[in-house]
């Protein structure tokens, strides 16, 4: 029975993101965010089928043709990478470069590796299963880490991710969330638009983990340097998620119920928002997200409900 304890009692040290053994080895120094996501399990959830793999994609339809990689269809697992030269994505999978990938593109060669470039990004068929695409700095990075680094850049950060499941879809850390999220997610784009990124800029360090089986259920964690700044960032995020419910427009009273999918809590520095919203939501979450919610909102009746937060 002791022996048993003290195995359960281990489990949280070794409950980290899984990530295949070939890209956590080419994560540069002093890189500052991981963002993973297997693509194969990924593919599989309704979240995918329905809001991504059925959408006209021009950019990667382009790059695809360009190069002959498509990520939708050759990717297993990715790995975004934030480093001090830049960002760079790294990818498992099966690829087959095309000899001349674009007549836009310039080759530049870095130690044995070609790296196909526009201006100031690149991409690199390292082998049939690997790849790497970014700033070019950061391409370059990779590469260096990759062929002769000490391979040990990511465990600082997968250390902060201890609760992650292993098995999680989508999942991030990152020592400054306001560097990554505040700047990578929508801003609002009408007047009853949500601008989530407000939540993050106060974040000294942070995880989440995503799971799109059913929808999407998400945990995101974060850490500020004071307890008044975790009690300033729990009330920007309720006061934005109060505001969401005032931005319901009247002809979509469904919309109230993934306002309530939503959860915050805090406990000294640390912050912990929740999300839980059924797939039919999703869509329109996306959709207010990048254009804003449309319509007059619930004037009382939303700002009664945002009192319960």
């Amino acid at each position: 029975m002791r022996t048993i304890l003290c195995l359960l009692a281990a489990l949280p040290l070794f409950a980290q993101p899984k990530i295949d053994n070939v890209l956590v080895r080419m994560v540069p120094p002093g890189s500052t965010s991981l963002v993973g996501a297997n693509m194969d399990r990924m593919k599989a959830t309704p979240f995918y089928k329905t809001l991504v793999d059925q959408q006209r994609m021009p950019q990667v339809d382009a790059f695809a043709t360009d190069t002959g990689f498509d990520p939708r269809r050759d990717v297993r697992e990715l790995l975004y990478v934030s480093t001090p030269e830049g960002s760079v994505l790294l990818a498992r999978g099966h690829f087959k470069l095309k000899s001349d990938p674009s007549s836009r593109a310039k080759l530049v060669r870095h130690g044995v590796y070609n790296i196909w470039t526009i201006e100031n990004s690149g991409f690199c068929i390292l082998d049939g299963s690997l790849a790497a695409a970014g700033q070019l700095k950061a391409v370059e990075a990779a590469l260096d880490e990759w062929t002769k680094g000490q391979h040990k850049a990511a465990q600082p950060l997968l250390a902060l991710g201890k609760a992650i499941h292993p098995t999680t879809n989508l999942w991030g850390i990152s020592t400054g969330f306001a560097t990554f999220l505040a700047s990578a997610l929508p801003k609002s784009g009408g007047p009853g638009g949500i601008d989530f990124s407000k939540i993050f800029t106060g974040m000294k360090s942070s995880w989440f983990q995503a799971d799109f089986s059913t929808g999407l259920r998400i945990d995101l964690h974060g850490s500020t340097s004071t307890d008044q700044d975790a009690i300033a960032l729990r009330d920007m995020a309720k006061g934005l998620i109060g505001f969401g419910r005032l931005s319901v427009p009247e002809n979509q009273p469904e919309m109230l119920k993934l306002w309530d999918g939503f959860s915050v809590e805090q406990a000294a520095r640390e912050v912990t928002i929740q999300a839980d919203i059924a797939l039919p939501l999703l869509d329109k979450l996306m959709q207010m997200l990048n254009s804003g919610a449309n319509g007059r909102g619930r004037a009382t009746s939303g700002r009664d409900r945002s009192t319960q937060l």
